[in-house]
């Protein structure tokens, strides 16, 4: 088996990764970012395939190719993600953004058509993803998102002054202490049943942030149950839950009393978010 380290140019290493299983994708975006190159420059990486690689960056390759292969997610490697066009910083503090979350925050955009200036609820922020996605679209709009963890707060407020997008992050449990007349809420809570195989694949992520209960399911009842008193009148109340949970959510949210409930599906067709609309006067 080859040895990256001693790798003399830019596709001796790549071919090296490839034969130690490194994907070819995180193979790029980990090498680039050894040499100190942003992740959108994987054309450089093409173009310079017979340059030479400095010792200490091939030091550097190596180093990052065996924390991947111990199943370090890349994005805390190279410590960004690109989320809805916008390029957050991530480490272990958060979990790092999935594009299916993406889902959650188009179906919130269309929510929000033709209102203005309302205000809206992100619960369990982390890195900030989705309350950031959604004051990037829409400017007007007042975001709130609070988090239970104050080091995932610090990431998110730090991605929000580096972006300069004005959303206001708070310390909080959910809903507890938050006010009322929110338009929406919005949230992807911990949603992984506490003793699923996939966790032990996760273990770099912080495990606050996916288990949630003997059935994955604790947070998602809170938050349903609690967040009529904190929605305006026909606001709508967004959840992103497991692959197979969108029954359940619907049932949940039907039995506390919201109207419209619905799944929306991911780019790979599945049920990924729920969500109800919530009127005081059935």
């Amino acid at each position: 088996m080859s040895d990256p380290a001693a790798a003399t140019t830019v596709a001796q290493a790549l071919s090296s990764a490839a034969t130690l299983g490194v994907e070819r994708l995180d193979a790029q975006l980990l090498l680039l970012h050894a040499l100190g190159r942003a992740g959108d420059e994987r054309a450089w990486l093409l173009a310079h395939d017979t340059d030479l690689l400095p010792e200490d960056v091939a030091a550097r390759y190596r180093d990052l190719l065996a924390r991947r292969l111990a199943g370090e997610p890349v994005a805390y490697l190279v410590g960004e993600k690109e989320f809805h066009g916008l390029l957050l910083q991530v480490d272990p503090r958060v979990l790092v953004p999935r594009p299916d979350t993406e889902t959650l925050v188009d179906w919130a955009i269309e929510r929000l058509t033709g209102l203005r200036e309302v205000r809206v609820m992100d619960l369990g922020t982390g890195s900030g993803a989705i309350a950031l996605a959604l004051q990037n679209v829409r400017p007007d709009l007042q975001i709130h998102a609070v988090d239970a963890s104050v080091d995932a707060l610090a990431v998110a407020r730090a991605n929000g002054e580096r972006l300069g997008l004005p959303v206001r992050f708070a310390h909080g449990d959910w809903l507890e202490g938050a006010g009322s007349g929110y338009c929406l809420i919005v949230s992807n809570p911990p949603y992984v049943r506490e003793d699923d195989p996939h966790l032990p694949a996760l273990q770099h992520e912080p495990i606050s942030a996916l288990a949630s209960g003997a059935d994955g399911l604790a947070d998602i009842r809170r938050i349903v149950d609690a967040a009529p008193q904190h929605l305006a009148e026909g606001g709508w109340l967004l959840l992103e839950h497991g692959h197979d949970q969108a029954a359940e959510v619907r049932a949940l949210l039907s039995a506390r009393g919201f109207d419209q409930v619905q799944s929306r599906r991911d780019l790979a067709g599945i049920e990924r978010c729920s969500g109800g609309h919530w009127r005081s006067v059935k």
